[in-house]
């Protein structure tokens, strides 16, 4: 893919303000190697499986999300994030768990600690899942399609181990429309590389291949993703053609981890990690901690290291609906010109045959 990099330095203009400015060439840089390329989730901990392919199948039941995230709102043409997944069994369990812990009866908490100590491990099967993410910047959109396999194998009574595989493809794009040319008209070939001449239009299509592990029980889960795999380069031109600057689609780690606790008979917290690493970049953390009542309501935090905090707030509808909420307040320079972020996650549990209300294998 190339564009005339140091025309586009000098006069983009989205709105001439520092902080869109800065947004924009931080989003331009983030096509190479030297910042985060995927999109950012405050809410991951309702669906992993947007992070593991390895998650694909967990539960008995096909588990649909759609969500919506605005990012930095406030600053012009910032990220926005809108994402459609399904994932489920293709087989699912015939082994009968339909009893009292299926149902909202008496006061008492499907979820309490009988549930737990009753708990018998997912048998071996496979899963399934496709994903869609549409994640636009300014004049920069990509979009991520990709299927996922997965098996989940039990090692012990309580345990299972998932490896999970999705394969897809990434198309990025550049609108030159939405771009400000102080030297001239965006069609004139004196600003643009011929590739894109005419219609303004830049498109790139690469494969996206991802890989995960993850390790379940009933009190713990550990996770591994590998995601976008194979690196692309990427190939930005000068407009004399004299210098060529190559950069490249690169892999990114995730390391998950979580343990729940009982807190009397109503309540479970549940305190979780997850790291990323990208190289260049410096690892990034964040630490987590969810508290669901029964398994109706929960409330979580977040603490991004070194970047912001973000609150959280779900509601179990029903056994067919769910709904959560995050607000994410940056600490960084950006909070100079933003109003924070906000995530919304609808959740839709299709043909659950047991009446759960939240999950069973992926709290």
């Amino acid at each position: 893919m190339k564009f005339y990099l140091t025309d586009l330095f000098k006069n983009i203009g989205m709105k001439k303000s520092t902080g869109s400015l800065l947004l924009c060439l931080f989003t331009l840089i983030s096509i190479s190697s030297s910042a985060q390329q995927r999109p950012y989730y405050t809410q991951y901990i309702l669906n992993n499986y947007i992070i593991n392919p390895a998650v694909a199948g967990i539960e008995n039941y096909w588990d649909l999300k759609v969500s919506h995230r605005m990012q930095w709102v406030g600053l012009t043409d910032a990220p926005v994030t809108t994402y459609f997944s399904i994932h489920g069994p293709l087989k699912r369990s015939a082994y009968d768990r339909e009893s009292a812990t299926s149902f909202h009866a008496g006061g008492a908490n499907p979820r309490g600690n009988a549930y737990w100590q009753d708990y018998q491990k997912p048998e071996n099967h496979t899963g399934v899942g496709f994903a869609v993410i549409n994640d636009h910047t300014g004049p920069l959109n990509t979009i991520n399609a990709y299927g996922s396999i997965a098996y989940h194998l039990g090692i012990s009574p309580k345990t299972n181990l998932s490896l999970g595989l999705s394969a897809g493809f990434s198309q990025v794009s550049l609108d030159a429309s939405k771009l400000n040319w102080t030297g001239g008209n965006i069609n004139d070939p004196t600003n643009w590389d011929p590739a894109v001449q005419g219609s303004g239009v830049l498109n790139t299509i690469k494969p996206d291949i991802s890989a995960g592990l993850w390790l379940y029980s009933k009190d713990y889960f550990v996770g591994l993703a590998a995601q976008q795999i194979v690196p692309v380069k990427v190939i930005y031109t000068t407009k004399t053609n004299t210098v060529t600057t190559t950069g490249q689609l690169v892999p990114h780690m995730f390391l998950s981890a979580g343990y729940r606790f009982s807190a009397g008979e109503d309540f479970t917290i549940l305190p979780s990690t997850q790291i990323r690493y990208i190289n260049p970049l410096p690892v990034g953390v964040d630490l987590n901690v969810k508290v669901q009542y029964q398994d109706i309501f929960w409330a979580g935090a977040t603490y991004r290291v070194q970047d912001g905090f973000a609150g959280m707030l779900g509601l179990n509808i029903n056994g067919i609906m769910t709904i959560g909420y995050s607000y994410d307040y940056t600490t960084s320079e950006l909070n100079l010109v933003s109003h924070g972020s906000h995530e919304i996650v609808l959740g839709f549990l299709i043909n659950n045959k047991y009446g759960d209300w939240c999950p069973r294998n992926l709290w």
